[in-house]
């Protein structure tokens, strides 16, 4: 089934001077990871309104992201994509195709998306030697990226990457580029623009819709196949890219217990996963099989996609 999704056309709009304010409670790791001073570009990481050549780009890019993720759309996707009938292939398999998508949303990075999987996964194995379930969560948490090429629909980037962010609710202020929630038709619908909209105080995030991109779909992918990863795996995979809740303690309200547990560990995860995008390059032949082992591990040998 191939899902066709519109892809609008914007002008370049004035920059909006609002910065992303560090998580006063971010975890205080203990691992020898190293945080870098400066992006790829030398600035600042995910500062959105830092000039720069990509700078323009990723402001258009959640302008559209934000006017369309409506409740509906995502109720659509998830219909679609749960399906789980586009490909079957390896997670390894997966990885390689990776190297055809570049993310736009990013401010931080222009590399290919294989070259972040690997530094992030031997980043986490360096500092949590014994969490292989960790390592492996690093190595795959982006691979539903693949939703923007050919066989899996093509997806524009603005249902496939970026910062992601409850539906169904209001739109929290410390989402990247707020302001272009008003032209999303949700945004202005009583039914979906309260505190808690179609949910409920601590009904747990398993039961919130996310805007769609590549989270929603691994993790779909991911427990449709019957991983063995742990709650915390299939946790920091669906969420990773949840910055309101992880860095700005936004929408704690919906989590219940299990999830406070498991947000520890995406925290954990995060600082890696944000800083470790540089110019090191891994050597990939080396690294391989140590990978294949644990997908072996966690996964078939075989997966519908």
């Amino acid at each position: 089934m191939t899902i066709l999704v519109e892809q609008p056309e914007f002008g370049i709009n004035e920059v909006e001077e609002k910065g992303i304010q560090k998580n006063e409670r971010e975890l205080v790791l203990d691992g020898g990871f190293s945080v870098p001073q400066a992006n790829a570009f030398g600035q600042n990481f995910r500062d959105y309104d830092a000039e720069s050549a990509r700078q323009q780009g990723v402001e258009n890019f959640y302008r559209t992201n934000h006017i369309y993720q409506t409740y509906d759309f995502v109720k659509k996707m998830r219909e679609g994509y749960g399906k789980l009938d586009k490909v079957e292939m390896s997670i390894w398999e997966c990885c390689e195709l990776l190297n055809e998508v570049v993310d736009e949303s990013d401010p931080d990075l222009d590399e290919p998306q294989i070259e972040h999987l690997l530094q992030t996964a031997e980043a986490v194995r360096k500092d949590y030697p014994n969490e292989d379930w960790l390592h492996l969560t690093a190595l795959i948490h982006d691979l539903g990226k693949v939703l923007n090429l050919p066989s899996f629909g093509e997806l524009p980037q603005w249902a496939v990457v970026g910062d992601t962010f409850p539906v169904g609710c209001a739109f929290d202020e410390s989402i990247v580029h707020h302001r272009y929630f008003e032209e999303n038709p949700d945004y202005a619908n009583p039914a979906y623009n309260t505190k808690c909209g179609v949910y409920s105080e601590g009904c747990g995030l398993d039961n919130v819709l996310m805007s769609w991109g590549h989270d929603d779909y691994m993790y779909l992918v991911a427990r449709g196949n019957k991983t063995t990863l742990p709650s915390a795996g299939l946790f920091i995979i669906r969420f990773h890219s949840f910055y309101a809740l992880h860095r700005s303690g936004a929408y704690k309200h919906l989590m219940n217990e299990e999830d406070e547990q498991n947000l520890k560990w995406l925290q954990i995860f995060n600082k890696y996963d944000l800083y470790s995008k540089s110019k090191v390059r891994i050597d990939v032949e080396k690294v391989k099989p140590y990978y294949l082992s644990l997908i072996d591990k966690y996964f078939p040998a075989k997966l519908r996609w």
